[in-house]
């Protein structure tokens, strides 16, 4: 499995002795999007300092396709930051390792996490940029 989550202990650092109420697959997802959408941001702000030091014919204009995309990513990603406040989301920690991503968050109380192989988080990354360069 390519992202794995684990919930063990209640928010006031208490061992939480009962099974931790079930994450929903939408707020997994929202963590996960987050996550990814920030890495498609470096990816993107990468990809403009090339752009800027290439020699290329019209650098100009695949500067400005790159940065509307960065500009909708943004946007995306405080559209998420609001619906985290909504359904007390908190991401607190994430660490890069050789093999992957770890991510750490308080949803409703209750710590969890989930780490995604850099395998997954390419494909994703690629994927969600192909969803913004087709609209």
């Amino acid at each position: 499995m390519a992202a794995t989550t684990k919930a063990d202990e209640r928010a006031d650092g208490e061992p939480s002795g009962l099974q931790p109420p079930v994450q929903t697959e939408e707020e997994l997802d929202l963590v996960k999007q987050y996550v990814l959408l920030g890495i498609v941001l470096r990816i993107l702000d990468h990809d403009i300092g090339v752009i800027g030091s290439a020699s290329m014919k019209l650098p100009r204009l695949y500067d400005s396709l790159l940065r509307a995309v960065q500009d909708r990513v943004l946007l995306d990603m405080a559209a998420i930051r609001k619906d985290f406040r909504s359904k007390g989301i908190k991401i607190y920690e994430q660490r890069q390792d050789k093999n992957g991503l770890e991510a750490q968050y308080v949803c409703r109380g209750y710590h969890h996490r989930f780490y995604m192989v850099w395998g997954f988080v390419k494909a994703e990354s690629e994927r969600v940029l192909k969803t913004y360069f087709s609209q």
